[in-house]
């Protein structure tokens, strides 16, 4: 993106995704958003043309983005997939539910109707939205990001290449609800840069400049 001589269309997905229970309770995590929508302000502000697809936040809208808000991974990813289409680089900055209840109930889960001390929820996994617009990327640039404890380097480098990604940023849990972060990108080609903590404004100014990385040789 770094050397564009055009506006390039640029899809953000951030935020966490809720999967319901019932009509008032979800299956959730942490993700405030604030990275994915500093990736879009960044790009805005580069001159590109943002949508950005984005969970339950507390976020304004950045100036010039396109916004679509969607609750769901099964939401997200109908609208990642219409959104990516006409779009040529891809920053899948959200953190989506892996599982979602198998069914919702259509009224309120009370405990009065359970007999045991012990309840479980049936999980069905849910879409994988970034394997799926990575498979249908063509010369677009696709750039994941994964959440790790310890260093989660490995796995990191093996959701990589099992996704088919340009890049992956990987970050620890302290960036969750954060305005700070330390992130190490990892490139298909084998490359490989920590930046020092800084401001999530300044990591989505440098992840907005990344070039397409070399392929692998041999």
């Amino acid at each position: 993106m770094a050397h564009a001589r055009r506006p390039f269309r640029v899809l953000v997905t951030a935020g966490p995704t809720r999967e319901h229970i019932d009509p008032v309770r979800y299956l959730t995590n942490e993700s405030s958003g604030r990275m994915g929508f500093e990736l879009a302000a960044a790009a805005a502000r580069a001159g590109h043309r943002v949508t950005l697809v984005t969970g339950p936040v507390a976020l304004p809208t950045p100036p010039g983005v396109k916004r679509i808000d969607v609750v769901s991974a099964r939401d997200m990813l109908a609208a990642a997939r219409r959104a990516f289409r006409g779009s040529d680089v891809l920053f899948m900055c959200a953190a989506v539910a892996d599982w979602r209840p198998l069914r919702k109930r259509t009224g309120k889960w009370r405990k009065e109707s359970e007999s045991k001390e012990v309840a479980r929820i049936e999980l069905v996994r849910n879409p994988d939205i970034l394997a799926s617009l990575a498979r249908a990327r063509g010369e677009r640039l696709v750039v994941g990001f994964a959440l790790e404890t310890g260093s989660g380097k490995a796995r990191a480098r093996e959701k990589l290449r099992r996704k088919g990604l340009d890049y992956i940023v990987l970050n620890g849990p302290t960036a969750l609800g954060a305005t700070h972060t330390r992130v190490t990108i990892l490139g298909r080609d084998g490359s490989e840069r920590t930046l020092p903590r800084g401001t999530k404004r300044a990591v989505a100014e440098f992840l907005v400049r990344l070039d397409r990385p070399a392929r692998p040789s041999g």
